[in-house]
């Protein structure tokens, strides 16, 4: 029996996480190579849709938009592919950050930009392996064997 929420990842194309839409001191503290938040994000909008196509399955861990909420999530509507959001801390749909009311009143704009909302920790197989995924780290994480690994791979490289 699963302690989480099962998934299954074998749907999945491709993983990423912190993509931090409209987050104003991004670049700054992650040293991401832009002079202003519209580059970055019309820079990360294209950069997506030119490695994702519009079938592609995407897991996002967490942290998909900092900044004026209704905006930011509005970006992700041009993103391709089928959006599955496991919450960050910096997400309005996070159980760790936000109330019951702000997960309900915010979870209608994920949606309508085309995300599905998972729960914070998620379980399954993907080719027999054992996978649980979240944005925050889990007990037994490793620095080698970390989903982490390919969070930004196809995204923000």
């Amino acid at each position: 029996m699963s302690e989480y929420p099962w998934f299954e990842f074998d749907q999945v194309d491709f993983v990423t996480a912190d993509t931090h839409f409209s987050h104003a001191r991004i670049s700054e503290l992650a040293e991401r190579p832009f002079s202003s938040v519209d580059e970055m994000n019309t820079e990360l909008i294209r950069r997506w849709n030119e490695t994702v196509g519009p079938t592609d399955v995407v897991l996002h861990l967490g942290d998909v938009a900092l900044g004026p909420i209704e905006e930011s999530i509005a970006l992700t509507a041009q993103l391709n592919g089928r959006r599955y959001l496991v919450p960050g801390n910096h997400d309005r749909v996070s159980p760790a950050t936000q109330s019951k009311k702000a997960i309900e009143r915010f979870a209608p704009l994920y949606e309508a930009a085309g995300s599905t909302v998972l729960p914070e920790v998620i379980e399954g197989t993907r080719g027999g392996y054992r996978i649980l995924a979240s944005h925050y780290p889990y007990k037994g994480d490793s620095q080698v064997l970390r989903v982490d690994l390919v969070r930004h791979a196809a995204l923000l490289r």
